[in-house]
């Protein structure tokens, strides 16, 4: 017979020294430990399990492999790192050029770049640029569906590999979960082809699954890169549920010297996964007529800070005139929050662009419970009349990035992201542009309407934003 009474005392026991140990040896952000605190006091059984596939991460287990992973980066780029600190030091960004090469992140100026805004227009170019290729093709996506557009980019890839072409494809063990393995048993069954898969979700693998790989990386013969928000799926056409609602993302081609950074990180992560090399040439294709300075910067468990992020905050304090944000989901930090309020403060115009048609409830309650700060502080929010996925920050006409990153604490610390930051005015005033179009579909939310909301929505608000840091 089971004595409940000393089951209870047990959790409670285990619960106690794991405070401790959050408290005196994790040294995580004191926000993220009150959530953990509140969560064992609250919530002690289903807290133990939370902490165990939220809290323990991929540090407790795989530390050793991620600090080689880092070192492999690092030591990939460092020997141009020097020169190219003093190349650029005169540059307009050279202390935001400065940090990321310090992080690791090559700059490079010989790119031309293409920004996607419609999801067919991205799938048609990708797919006639597989056609076009004649060496590799590296693919790296969060979620692959096993849809019109799924089975489309699959059958190509295949087609190219009996053709000869050299073709890696890997996806997120949890971001296609519930994409059919057999989609890609066609492609596993051809010599030139190579599937892996980023982090399986198993039982025992529950420490890793709040880790995921939320790249979107393709790289064609060492020369052409896809990088940005869209992932394979018939949705991000407009093709969901959803009728009649538009699903707006954000894309970018880019083709230059850049590419081989890109196509340096899809490397590290298939490495990582399959314990295979990949082969990284440098670009050796023409020089571009825009030539768009741009560094490619990836983040996530593997890495030393939160590098995206800083990079995100260096734009909003190095800014002057204006800021514009897009993202799906606005769950900030408490340094981003403060940038930004403090930029409004200091008379630069600040837009945040958020859906209005929210995918995932819980998420759009949190980002509901920072509007009062934004507003208060003179922030302008946009709800888009749709979805928008787009993960984007303009600045000033002069500086932009567009990657995966949303402005949210997971894609800061949890997610493996990957931003590209331009510095052209040309491609910055573009996408500027581009967001003011958004805008003229969008509603602004006001401080009135915002009040109205009811009790129960703001108990809501409340209750997810307080579990944020953690989930």
């Amino acid at each position: 017979m089971i004595d409940w009474t000393l089951v209870i005392e047990t959790i409670y026991v285990l619960n106690f020294i794991t405070i401790i140990i959050l408290i005196c040896f994790r040294k995580n952000n004191p926000t993220t430990t009150m959530a953990w605190v509140m969560a064992f006091i609250l919530l002690p059984v289903v807290g133990g399990i939370l902490y165990v596939v939220f809290g323990v991460g991929v540090h407790s287990y795989s530390m050793r492999k991620y600090r080689q992973k880092l070192e492999m980066r690092e030591e990939y780029i460092l020997s141009t790192q020097k020169e190219l600190l003093k190349e650029y030091e005169n540059a307009a960004y050279s202390d935001m050029i400065n940090y990321f090469l310090n992080c690791a992140s090559v700059y490079t100026q010989n790119n031309s770049v293409e920004i996607f805004t419609k999801a067919t227009a991205k799938y048609e170019s990708l797919l006639k640029d597989i056609e076009s290729a004649t060496e590799s093709i590296n693919v790296l996506y969060f979620i692959i569906r096993n849809d019109t557009i799924g089975n489309r980019i699959v059958d190509a890839l295949l087609k190219k590999a009996k053709e000869g072409v050299k073709v890696k494809l890997m996806y997120d063990g949890l971001g296609s979960l519930l994409t059919p393995k057999r989609i890609f048993d066609k492609l596993r069954a051809e010599p030139n082809c190579e599937v892996a898969e980023f982090f399986p979700v198993r039982v025992f693998s529950a420490s890793k699954i709040n880790h995921r790989n939320h790249r979107k990386i393709v790289v064609i013969d060492n020369e052409i890169a896809y990088v940005g928000g869209m992932n394979i799926g018939d949705e991000y056409m407009g093709k969901n549920k959803r009728k009649n609602l538009p699903w707006r993302d954000t894309h970018l081609k880019i083709i230059g010297e850049a590419v081989e950074y890109i196509n340096g990180y899809f490397a590290l992560d298939w490495q990582f996964s399959t314990g295979k090399e990949v082969e990284v040439k440098p670009y050796s294709g023409k020089v571009q007529d825009e030539q768009v300075g741009m560094q490619v910067v990836a983040s996530g468990p593997d890495t030393k800070h939160e590098e995206i992020k800083n990079g995100m905050l260096k734009m909003i304090y190095n800014a002057k005139k204006y800021i514009y944000i897009q993202t799906p989901y606005f769950v900030p930090d408490q340094a981003f929050l403060t940038a930004l309020c403090i930029a409004a403060q200091s008379g630069i115009d600040v837009r945040v662009m958020i859906p209005g048609v929210p995918d995932k409830k819980y998420v759009y309650h949190t980002t509901m419970s920072y509007m009062d700060e934004l507003l208060e502080h003179g922030i302008k929010v946009f709800l888009y009349p749709g979805f928008i996925h787009s993960k984007t920050i303009t600045v000033d006409d002069k500086i932009l990035t567009v990657g995966t990153t949303n402005i949210d604490i997971r894609s800061f610390k949890l997610l493996f992201e990957i931003n590209s930051f331009m510095y052209s005015e040309k491609t910055a005033t573009l996408h500027r542009e581009i967001f003011e179009d958004d805008e003229e579909i969008c509603s602004m939310l006001t401080m009135e309407e915002y009040k109205k909301r009811g009790i129960i929505r703001i108990i809501k608000e409340g209750f997810f934003r307080l579990f944020s840091p953690i989930m």
